[in-house]
This record gives structure tokens, C-alpha cells and sequence, in this order.
């Protein structure tokens, strides 16, 4: 059995059993682009679209939500600042959600969403999620750490940022 040193980056189509793999770790990072994605998507609508969401108080307000976590919070302040204007606040990571979810879904701007949405994942898991015990019953953490593999690596591939990068070089090579 004789292995042949590959010398080539990405290999030709048919060439062998490492393609699969090649293929496979090229594309790693689209599944949990899609799933962020969708989730932020979903979870900046779910708020436009509740009425009893967007209110400084009454059950299941934002202010509700924010008073209730102040105390067993990480930064109170924090929390304190958002209280200022709830719906306000609301809006914003509402907004903030959204425009991650279709930043990472479409890999545009790819690092910058996802930085965006690690932020977003921070502010909750100080927040919302902090006095969760055990600690991984608080699933912000866990959209935390998702979001970084996304922010160092960015979309490589099936996005606009990589529709965007090769038309650059394709015109960089026309001078």
C-alpha cells in the first residue's frame, strides 16, 4: 500500500480517499452557522412579535424578566442600565438578534455577527442565565462558547463574505 505526498491545497475531484475529508472539515462550521443562524432569527422575531414581551412590566415584560434576575445577576449594573428602558433594551437585543441570525446565515460580515452574537450570549449568560445551578442548566454559556469558532474562523465557504472575497481576487488579477 503506497501513499502518495499530496502537494496540491485542495486536490481535484476523484482523487482519493482524503477528499472526503478535506470536504468535510472545509464545511465543518456551516451546520452550526445555520442553527445560530436560524436561533437568533427566531428568538429576535419571537420578541418583536410578543405583545406582552416589549413592556416595562406586566407578565412576561422584559422589565419583569430584568427585576427578577437583578439580584442574582453577575453585574447588577448591568442590569440597572437596562431597566432604564426596558423596552428599549428589549428592542435592541431583539434587533441585535436578528441581525446576527442573518449575518451568520447568509456569512455576511460572517465575524462580525458572530462576534455580535457572542456579546449578546455574554450580556444574557451575566444576566439572565448567571444564577443557573448547575451552571450548564444556563444555555447562554453554551451560545457563548458556540458563537467562537465562528468568530476565529468566520464563513469560509457558502456565504456572501466568500462570494464577495473571490470576486475581489478575480479583479485584482484582471490589472
Amino acid at each position: 500500500m503506497t501513499h502518495r505526498m499530496r502537494t496540491d491545497t485542495y486536490g481535484t475531484p476523484h482523487s482519493g480517499e482524503g477528499d472526503w475529508r478535506e470536504t468535510a472539515t472545509r464545511y465543518a462550521l456551516v451546520p452550526l452557522r445555520i442553527f445560530l443562524g436560524v436561533t437568533f432569527i427566531y428568538a429576535g422575531l419571537d420578541k418583536l412579535t410578543d405583545g406582552a414581551f416589549m413592556k416595562d412590566s406586566g407578565s412576561g415584560s422584559i422589565g419583569d424578566m430584568m427585576r427578577a434576575v437583578r439580584d442574582s445577576s453577575a453585574i447588577p449594573a448591568l442590569v440597572d442600565l437596562s431597566l432604564k428602558s426596558p423596552v428599549g433594551f428589549g428592542y435592541a437585543i431583539a434587533f441585535g438578534e436578528l441581525a446576527v441570525g442573518i449575518g451568520t446565515l447568509l456569512g455576511l460580515l460572517a465575524r462580525l455577527a458572530a462576534l455580535g452574537g457572542a456579546l449578546i450570549s455574554l450580556s444574557l449568560w451575566l444576566t439572565v442565565s448567571w444564577a443557573s445551578d448547575p451552571y450548564y442548566y444556563g444555555n447562554d454559556l453554551a451560545y457563548l462558547m458556540a458563537w467562537i469558532p465562528l468568530v476565529l474562523a468566520g464563513a469560509p465557504v457558502l456565504s456572501v463574505d466568500a462570494a464577495l472575497r473571490a470576486r475581489r481576487q478575480r479583479a485584482g488579477s484582471h490589472h
